[in-house]
């Protein structure tokens, strides 16, 4: 089962969810109680923290739930902020780049370098909560993204500016690896 976040980040091949952490737990925790899929790929944009250049394409199935102030030392979390769904394990945890998830898009260029030692390479709103849903219900899963931006400063101004041919590139991509797919 193919899913996407909702709005104007929607594909002819997969189901919105729905934006943000709560509205994508929400939805898809309500579709995987009716229809439980054997595998989940949830496809969308990404923010890059600096390893990843615009339009490049980025598969994981390790993402983080982390703000800036528990990297800084100023807050803490009682909850479990990391999951690794990655099942193959033939491939090294060390190969796939963590995506974080908040509800906030980051736009300090310097700060998130601080995610990057942390091997967090890349932010999307929803994936955190997809993972977690995937966890809770068994269900192997995969993020695949498309670079839109760069977090920092000019992040939303680029994200408007090269959203749709991102998307297209990642309609693209897909189309060319699952071959079932079809527009």
């Amino acid at each position: 089962m193919f899913v996407c976040a909702g709005n104007n980040e929607t594909f002819p091949f997969a189901t919105p969810i729905g934006v943000g952490l709560i509205e994508s737990a929400m939805n898809l925790t309500r579709m995987v109680l009716f229809d439980k899929p054997d595998f989940l790929i949830f496809v969308g944009s990404a923010g890059s923290y600096g390893k990843y250049k615009i339009f490049d394409i980025v598969e994981s199935s390790i993402g983080s739930n982390i703000e800036l102030g528990f990297l800084q030392n100023k807050a803490y979390s009682p909850i479990d902020n990391v999951i690794d769904a990655y099942h193959d394990k033939e491939v090294s945890r060390e190969t796939l780049d963590i995506v974080n998830s908040s509800n906030y898009i980051a736009t300090d260029f310097s700060l998130v370098q601080s995610y990057r030692k942390h091997h967090i390479e890349l932010e999307n709103m929803e994936f955190f909560s997809v993972l977690k849903i995937s966890q809770e219900f068994s269900i192997p899963v995969l993020g695949v993204f498309v670079i839109t931006n760069y977090c920092n400063e000019n992040a939303h101004k680029d994200f408007l500016e090269n959203h749709h041919k991102a998307k297209t590139i990642l309609m693209q991509y897909i189309a060319d690896k699952y071959k079932e797919i079809k527009e």
